[in-house]
């Protein structure tokens, strides 16, 4: 058998609802979950939150070069970050003035320091491409700071931003929901829901993300029950199959008198399992009487 290596690393999460990143902990052992850490990325050192602590994983799970853990974060690096966090909501507002200035086909979104400020980014959407680096110029002689801007898309907008969805909860993608999942029209249909844009769309205009939840789970359902339309047998005779229930299971057959009658996936399969045929009796053998040959 093929021998799979080993690594020791500790899960980090830099944002609630984030993607969890791996890291080497060789600096500092004794960790445990909810305490932060200061980490080297590939932007620089920044400040995570331990998801948990260090333990043993597959070399295939670790995507790219496994970055150091600096050391645990101190009390002045977590008021540094609490206070430039502060300070991000008028970063935006002054990004958004530059904006207008340039006259650049943009919406700011959000604006990100570092725990140390040394680094700001703005995150925003726009319709297509845009030429910012005379902005991006303008901003760093305002902010004194590197500066990057990332465009993305209208699901991470609706991520970042937060809100509540159609059912009346925190958006899943702004509370717990780590990455997207593909999502598609046919995913509505095996559910046989309203294919109205209005009723299937969340606020970010996309197809909602709990269409992908229970789509397993329905497609395995209507796989055991036959579809709408067809002509079964039932334990009440035979008949056409008018509705299918996939939360309870059950089939709605008209009959052919008429009458309609709700048979569940349960009675179909057993109408389905060949029942056993009788055996006939043994046969009586006796014994069989030698003939004496006349010399």
């Amino acid at each position: 058998l093929e021998r799979y290596k080993m690594a020791k690393v500790i899960g980090v999460r830099f944002n609630p609802a984030a993607k969890v990143y791996y890291f080497d902990p060789s600096t500092v052992m004794d960790l445990s979950a909810g305490e932060y850490v200061v980490v080297e990325t590939s932007r620089g050192e920044e400040i995570g939150k331990v998801l948990f602590p260090p333990r043993e994983v597959g070399d295939k799970e670790i995507v790219g070069q496994l970055k150091p853990v600096k050391r645990r974060a101190s009390a002045l690096d977590l008021a540094q970050m609490a206070y430039f966090q502060f300070k991000e909501q008028d970063a935006l507002a002054r990004c958004q003035d530059k904006v207008q200035e340039h006259n650049l086909p943009m919406k700011m979104i959000r604006a990100e320091y570092n725990y140390d400020g040394s680094r700001l980014v703005f995150f925003f959407t726009a319709e297509k491409r845009v030429d910012f680096r005379r902005l991006v110029q303008d901003l760093a002689r305002s902010f004194r700071a590197r500066i990057e801007l990332r465009q993305i898309g209208v699901r991470d907008e609706a991520k970042l931003i937060g809100g509540m969805g159609k059912c009346g909860r925190n958006l899943c993608c702004a509370t717990w929901l780590t990455e997207f999942n593909p999502v598609s029209i046919k995913m509505a249909k095996q559910q046989e829901l309203p294919l109205s844009p209005m009723e299937i769309s969340g606020v970010c205009g996309r197809l909602l993300c709990c269409l992908a939840y229970e789509n397993d789970q329905y497609a395995a359902i209507k796989g055991k029950l036959p579809r709408r339309g067809s002509t079964i047998s039932t334990p009440h005779g035979r008949g056409k199959v008018v509705q299918v229930n996939v939360i309870q299971e059950t089939v709605q057959v008209e009959l052919e008198n008429q009458i309609r009658v709700e048979v569940t996936q349960q009675e179909l399969a057993e109408m389905r399992e060949p029942q056993p045929q009788p055996q006939p009796p043994p046969r009586k053998r006796g014994r069989r009487r030698r003939r004496s040959r006349s010399r």
